[in-house]
């Protein structure tokens, strides 16, 4: 059966097709719906349910409001919420007098194969409910879609009027039950557990202010395993999503539109107006049985995004970086690392271009850097070269980006982002789409929050919007991240490996190169080539050799938010596994029940006797035969890891 259009014209469905095996069930009045697809009732309910019978979203019309909710293996996720839209004009829409005018249902189950990713393809399944609404009070109309996937729900809105409309706000709540935690993080601040109605009120005068946090927002249960992760995709031309605490109702989480940019560099924005038909970003709640469990379902943000919109991707290529010393040295060095070490890229960042005056004039390197030297000299050795920008030197992409393609540049990495209203939204997109007509990757640094763009644009190849490495964050914020902010999307979270201010072992930075999804990895920071001259004292130098950054399968093995987390990557026919745990020792006992048969070196780069500090434990290399009866005993130190590389023998 195929699927209508996103605004809710049915792409060759029969009428029968739209009304068989319909999940219905009636309120106070039936949802009558006739040969015509339409429904007359005051009170309605529909349930989506997942293919596999594992996740259900709920939509209610009680009268004249809409509401929704949603349960994983019967348990709530997120409890009788609001629905609605608040237009400029104060019209308050699925609040009250909402009549359902049609019904739409089916089940999709198809594949798609990423440019690059978790997993070489992705399953794309779900069952989908629409309806089709007006406000009878002034005969706008509306729809709303419902999703329900194994790996959690999405809901969005769809204004279906031919014109303009002027978006105020959201009405939309996700109301938690009872002993729930929600993991709130504002910019790049540190994650932090508290209930749904303890969210700290922040922001300035120039910010939105109040108990705000930013998605991915990750909500922990009273009982059981049960995770979720709340998300936003397909973010087009639509201010960015925050939540905030709603005062008097424990439990609930209330959407705020952002009026201002994060950090209230530009004009405030109250409004957005928008050219209708108009589908809203998809609010997804990304869900698990196990915290493990809700690691493996992040591609759903992915699913709710477009497909590409590139013909050709053959150009995109993930890859580790090395930043450069800002000389041409520097870049000499930095390509000739990059070969010896397996890398793809290297970077000039902030500093590259302008002059003692500071100028934002991005396209004259400092008297320091030959640039075209450097380019030709990388190209020479398969080495791409990536620019940092600040935005505010990128005020005009087109030109900027199409003088970088000439010169041979790989990609752009724009710094000070400052996601938020719809402008910066629009401009953000206009940036990715600009960057790849020039055939160049971009990476979009500062607070600036993931929306699966990057399966639209993959040359969108990675983002930060996450309190990062570079700042020796605790070890339970680093395995705080599995669960949250990289549920979202990929993220830039640069590895600071042999690192005397890390708070954390080793091992525990190498383990991330296959804990964290990020097609783009930065190693290496804040260090030259000369510091890992040879191997000696560096035995984890092999490891990042041979770690890559797209996979062919991946799978979480074990995991507790800020408490400790194990994935296994697979390419080709090696496996890359990574543990990592918080501020106390602990031993896994991991099954390697994915490999395939036979026996398998495993190279294990495990914490050794713990120093004073946990970056003097030192790394402690051995190699053993297994097989996938074998349970690994995986131990680490307090702030510690372990990566090992597992081939077939």
């Amino acid at each position: 059966m195929s699927e209508p259009d996103a605004y809710g014209s049915p792409g060759g469905l029969s009428r029968r097709g739209l009304l068989r095996g319909a999940a219905v069930t009636a309120g106070a009045a039936a949802l009558g719906v006739g040969a015509s697809g339409t429904a007359d009732a005051a009170d309605a309910l529909v349930t989506a349910t997942a293919p596999d019978g594992s996740t259900t979203i709920t939509m209610s019309l009680t009268g004249g409001a809409l509401s929704w909710a949603a349960a994983r293996r019967g348990a709530t996720v997120v409890d009788a919420s609001a629905l609605g839209l608040r237009l400029g004009d104060g019209t308050m829409l699925g609040r009250s007098g909402t009549v359902v005018t049609r019904y739409q249902h089916w089940t999709t189950d198809t594949t798609w194969t990423p440019v690059y990713g978790r997993n070489a393809t992705v399953r794309d399944r779900y069952q989908e409910m629409r309806w089709n609404l007006q406000d009878s009070a002034t005969g706008i109309n509306f729809s709303v879609q419902i999703r329900a996937y194994p790996g959690g729900v999405a809901f969005r809105y769809v204004l279906l009027d031919h014109g303009t409309a002027t978006v105020a706000d959201e009405l939309t709540t996700f109301v938690f039950p009872d002993g729930a935690l929600v993991y709130s993080a504002r910019d790049e601040d540190p994650y932090n557990p508290v209930a749904p109605d303890a969210i700290p009120s922040t922001g300035t005068s120039t910010t939105d202010t109040g108990p705000l946090t930013d998605l991915p927002l990750t909500a922990t249960y009273a009982t059981g395993g049960l995770i979720a992760c709340v998300c936003e995709s397909s973010r087009v031309g639509f201010p960015r999503l925050m939540l905030s605490s709603v005062p008097g109702q424990p439990g609930a989480l209330a959407a705020y539109l952002m009026e201002h940019t994060a950090r209230g560099a530009d004009t405030v924005r109250t409004t957005s107006t928008v050219t209708t038909p108009f589908a809203t970003p998809w609010r997804a709640v990304v869900t698990g049985s196990t915290h493990a469990e809700l690691v493996d379902n992040a591609e759903l943000v992915l699913s709710l995004a477009p497909a590409t919109a590139l013909a050709d991707t053959s150009w995109i290529r993930p890859g580790k970086a090395f930043r450069c010393q800002l000389t041409t040295a520097g870049g000499m060095a930095g390509v000739d690392f990059a070969v010896a070490r397996g890398m793809q890229y290297i970077e000039y960042d902030d500093g590259w271009y302008g002059d003692a005056s500071h100028s934002t004039d991005a396209t004259k390197p400092i008297p320091e850097i030959d640039l075209p030297s450097v380019l030709s000299y990388a190209a020479g050795k398969g080495i791409g070269v990536i620019l940092y920008v600040d935005r505010r030197a990128a005020g005009s992409p087109d030109s900027l980006f199409d003088l970088y393609k000439g010169w041979g540049v790989a990609g752009v990495k724009l710094g000070f982002i400052n996601d938020g209203t719809q402008a910066m939204t629009n401009q953000i997109t206009n940036w990715v789409r600009t960057a790849a007509g020039h055939e160049l990757l971009i990476d979009l640094h500062d607070d600036v929050r993931p929306f699966g763009y990057e399966r639209t644009y993959p040359n969108w190849i990675s983002l930060e919007g996450v309190r990062g490495n570079e700042r020796f964050p605790t070890a339970s914020h680093n395995v705080t991240l599995p669960f949250a902010r990289n549920i979202g999307g990929p993220m830039d979270y640069t590895i600071c490996y042999g690192q005397s201010r890390n708070r954390t072992t080793n091992a525990h930075q190498m383990a991330m190169a296959a804990v964290y999804y990020q097609p783009l990895a930065f190693l290496y920071w804040y260090d030259q080539p000369s510091k890992y001259a040879g191997t000696a004292g560096w035995p984890g130098l092999p490891w990042f050799d041979a770690v890559p950054t797209s996979w062919d399968q991946s799978r979480a093995l074990a995991g507790s938010i800020g408490r400790y987390v194990a994935v296994a990557r697979r390419k080709g026919n090696t496996w890359y596994l990574g543990a990592m745990t918080d501020e106390s020792a602990r031993t896994l006992s991991l099954p390697l029940s994915f490999l395939g048969s036979g026996t398998w070196t495993a190279t294990v780069y495990a914490d050794g006797t713990p120093g004073a500090s946990p970056y003097q434990t030192p790394v402690a290399v051995s190699t053993r035969t297994v097989t996938s009866a074998t349970a690994l005993s995986v131990a680490m130190a307090p702030s510690g890891g372990q990566a090992v590389l597992l081939e077939p023998s």
